[in-house]
């Protein structure tokens, strides 16, 4: 989207969910996988229209996409306790052996999601990094740093 497009208004959540909702949805795609996308996207864009400081907000886009991307955050340590509960449950010995990490869905769903979310929007998105930083909400050598830690896990995942 270029910076001379009109945005909807704030307080149309209608228009505001037509407009930015495909992209948040492939976005959290990438970031928790098909199955729940659609769940965190969802609640993300909830919890971000209700908060107060929606009305203030200059970039909705920027916004609502660090919304996916803290949701997607927060999916993702609520399924990894989950996880360690139910193994606790099944007790020793009954767990498979460790998952071949040959798979590139695999070693991309290791990534954290801030790594996935950097990935994500340089790679596909074409953006540059020091975009990224502003859309996120970090620093450029965060963004860089999170690139570098990406490539390298998947580098050495899929060798």
């Amino acid at each position: 989207m270029t910076a001379i497009e009109k945005l909807p208004p704030a307080d149309d959540l209608d228009t505001l969910w037509n407009f930015f909702g495909d992209e948040l949805l492939r976005f959290a795609t990438v970031l928790v996988g098909p199955t729940d996308a659609h769940d965190v996207t969802i609640d993300a864009f909830v919890r971000a229209a209700s908060s107060s400081q929606h009305a203030d907000v200059v970039n909705q886009r920027a916004y609502l996409f660090r919304s996916v991307a803290n949701e997607a955050s927060n999916w993702r340590r609520s399924r990894q306790r989950r996880s360690a509960r139910e193994l606790r449950q099944l007790g020793p010995g009954t767990t498979n052996g460790p998952d071949s990490m040959i798979d590139v869905r695999r070693a991309v769903a290791d990534l954290s999601v801030r790594q996935r979310a950097v990935v994500y929007l340089i790679y596909w998105e074409d953006l540059t990094p020091s975009d990224v930083a502003t859309m996120l909400q970090m620093a450029p050598s965060s963004v860089n740093q999170h690139l570098h830690r990406a490539k390298s896990h998947l580098r050495k995942a899929l060798k």
